[in-house]
């Protein structure tokens, strides 16, 4: 059983940052694929970028060079760097933990880009 908190949304301009946090608990945490998915009103829940137990990294291509995932496994942390905030970026962000064939979600962080 793994437990995911996220924290560090929040409402940002266009152009600004912010940076999401994901506690996990509860089991060997190196060992998930963790990832940060949103899901912006009325759209599917999407990937936006994932982190192997091995720190390989891949992005949606929509925040590439512009987003950054990274993990701490000391600290069972998960976290996501955004920059050069869009409108477009606004969702409910939530972190993933999977090990086959199990998966788990965190609660969800609101992000909100406007002016």
């Amino acid at each position: 059983q793994v437990q995911l908190v996220e924290s560090g949304g929040g409402l940002v301009q266009p152009g600004g940052s912010l940076r999401l946090s994901c506690a996990a608990s509860g089991s060997i945490f190196s060992i998930y694929l963790m990832g940060w998915y949103r899901q912006a009103p009325g759209k599917q829940r999407e990937l936006v970028a994932a982190i192997g137990s091995g720190g390989s990294t891949n992005y949606a291509a929509s925040v590439k060079g512009r987003f950054t995932i990274s993990r701490d496994n000391a600290e069972k942390m998960l976290y996501l760097q955004m920059n050069s905030l869009k409108p477009e970026d606004t969702a409910v962000y939530y972190c993933n933990a999977r090990y086959s064939p199990s998966t788990y979600w965190g609660q969800g962080t609101q992000v909100t880009v406007s002016s």
